[in-house]
């Protein structure tokens, strides 16, 4: 027994590394992207706000499964096999950032939406209105997994050294795998659609250029966020595989190891994608890029011309 499981940890220890690094990564480059959309003032935006609040869940909850990952390297480690004090509320956050983010990217597109079916109704546009939908997501995203809190059926897996709900079939599974993603992502795709037929049928009419123009240019930035919310339905492929075969009893033993790995690959993917989709992030790191040698450069003139003197 105790050769088999010195086996299995010379797996462990690099695949917990790998997870580490991606994780680090991804909550590295929120920072930035956060740090860019205070720093420019071009960034200071109602659309680049709803994106400063998907980087700023992506943050929180990278934060949250890269301390649940460390604790999960130490005690493989040291073989510990009992959970933190801390293990089940990680469980807890962890679901509800993640509901909060996926809910950040339906933000998004549903304000693009209103921008073309509903132009002149300025009272959806504003800030402040905005700012509202923001708080009622993070209510909401921390409230679905909160009763989890009280039924005790978050529990410790010392096989993946991690707290989370059990897969197998019950109302739990299901609920949080449908308030988390399903939920988020069908909304996406049915105000893509309804976008979509909007465009066509504007197309097909007599319509303003500047109008068409316009919606197109929101119908793209909508289907940026649709190839976002595919690679999110990636993050989630697996993990949804497993409750699958959980219905089954056929789940492998270290299958939220093995999710863990392609969540936290995939999810570094989706904050990569998300700078690549949005110009004015690229444009602002440009500037901060070019700043500095713009700087070096008149102090080098100086100096070469007191050397000439």
């Amino acid at each position: 027994m105790n050769s088999s499981i010195i086996n299995i940890e010379s797996w462990f220890t690099p695949i917990d590394i790998l997870i580490i690094t991606f994780t680090t990564i991804t909550i590295g480059l929120p920072i930035l992207f956060l740090y860019l959309i205070l720093l420019d003032k071009a960034c200071h935006t109602i659309p680049m706000m709803l994106v400063a609040n998907s980087c700023l869940t992506a943050f929180v909850f990278a934060c949250t499964m890269f301390s649940s990952f460390i604790i999960m390297l130490r005690n493989d480690l040291e073989r510990i096999y009992y959970p933190d004090s801390y293990c089940i509320f990680r469980a807890y956050i962890s679901y509800g950032t993640c509901a909060v983010f996926n809910y950040s990217f339906v933000l998004q597109a549903l304000y693009q939406y209103i921008r073309v079916i509903y132009p002149l109704v300025l009272f959806w546009q504003k800030r402040h209105i905005q700012i509202l939908f923001v708080l009622k997501t993070w209510i909401l995203g921390f409230l679905c997994p909160i009763i989890f809190l009280f039924t005790n059926e978050i529990v410790y897996n010392h096989d993946n050294q991690v707290c989370q709900l059990p897969l197998r079939f019950s109302f739990s599974v299901i609920y949080i795998s449908s308030s988390v993603y399903g939920i988020p992502v069908t909304m996406i795709i049915f105000i893509y659609y309804k976008l979509l037929q909007y465009v066509r049928e504007m197309s097909k009419n007599v319509t303003s250029i500047n109008v068409l123009a316009r919606a197109r240019r929101e119908l793209k930035m909508i289907r940026n966020i649709v190839i976002l919310v595919t690679i999110l339905i990636g993050v989630g492929f697996v993990y949804a595989i497993f409750i699958i075969m959980s219905f089954f009893n056929s789940l492998p033993k270290y299958h939220f190891r093995i999710a863990y790995v392609f969540g936290s690959s995939s999810f570094l993917l989706v904050i990569i994608t998300l700078f690549q989709f949005t110009d004015p992030l690229k444009i602002s790191l440009r500037k901060l890029i070019n700043r500095r040698p713009n700087k070096i450069a008149p102090i080098i003139i100086l100096t070469k011309k007191k050397i000439n003197i």
